[in-house]
């Protein structure tokens, strides 16, 4: 099943990619003018200028709320507050609803029509129409912004599953030395999770580099290709330009992407395991 769904079609995409194959026609040649012009086109270097901006901002910015998250709710926990799990609940929410309905629901957040509920805000407060969705640079923070929403719940589960594992004793030591909190999340819960941290690094990377849905229902790619990443850039390749070689070329370069965050994940497990063996 592996094989037939999976590496087959990787295998396919990698053949392609040398090919001048079109969805319009059927003769193909090969050579490797696919992979020059991405190199040397000015409109890749722009996309992948684009996805390490998105990338960057997206994972910096889920790495931290998702750490300050849980550690809130765990500190809420160990005060026995009231509401923890209406907060965990709600922050997962974002997790489980699809990429699709996100950009859908960001799209009414922020659509410059009267309908828009972020610009009527900013109205009637005085600040001014935003042009969240027309202007490239407000569309890229656009896509950050509903990406973050979106990723923040992976991010906090991960850390929220690591803090519970770390050692009571660890807590119970810095309180009895009197450390504040923040002093006590920088200097003890910190290095005690890097290896988790790292982990979620890598894999908020991962997903990130992917991400697809969002964006399209959201800008489309635009203004112009504003906001156009790796992956978006293979399904216009592919289905608007009908350009088959060129798209499957970009997936590849994807694939390499990917298996390059890959590797170092596993590279991470790895050290991780052997450390615990030690």
């Amino acid at each position: 099943m592996l094989a037939l769904f999976l590496l087959y079609p990787t295998l396919d995409i990698i053949r392609l990619s040398f090919a001048n194959a079109r969805l319009d026609t059927e003769q193909l040649s090969y050579s490797l003018d696919n992979y020059r012009i991405l190199i040397t086109g000015k409109q890749f270097s722009g996309i992948l200028f684009v996805t390490l901006i998105f990338v960057f901002f997206s994972v910096v910015f889920q790495l931290f709320l998702g750490f300050s998250v849980a550690r809130l709710i765990q500190a809420g926990e160990d005060r026995h507050l009231r509401g923890t799990l209406f907060v965990r609940t709600a922050v997962l929410t974002g997790w489980v609803i699809p990429g699709i309905i996100v950009g859908v629901v960001w799209n009414l957040l922020l659509t410059e029509s009267r309908m828009g509920i972020l610009n009527y805000w900013a109205e009637s407060s005085g600040i001014g129409h935003i042009p969240f969705l027309s202007d490239p640079t407000w569309a890229l923070v656009s896509v950050i912004a509903a990406n973050i929403w979106r990723g923040t719940a992976a991010s906090m589960i991960m850390e929220y599953a690591g803090l519970k594992m770390l050692p009571r004793e660890l807590h119970e030591a810095a309180v009895m030395d009197g450390a504040p909190f923040l002093k006590e999340t920088f200097f003890v819960t910190i290095p005690a999770m890097r290896n988790i941290i790292f982990t979620n690094l890598v894999l908020i990377s991962i997903s990130t580099v992917n991400t697809f849905d969002s964006i399209i229902a959201l800008t489309g790619g635009g203004p112009g290709r504003s906001t156009e990443v790796l992956a978006l850039s293979v399904y216009r390749t592919v289905f608007q330009d009908f350009n088959l070689g060129r798209g499957a070329a970009t997936a590849v370069v994807l694939l390499i992407v990917n298996l390059i965050m890959t590797f170092i994940y596993s590279r991470i497990i790895r050290g991780d395991a052997e450390g615990s063996a030690a």
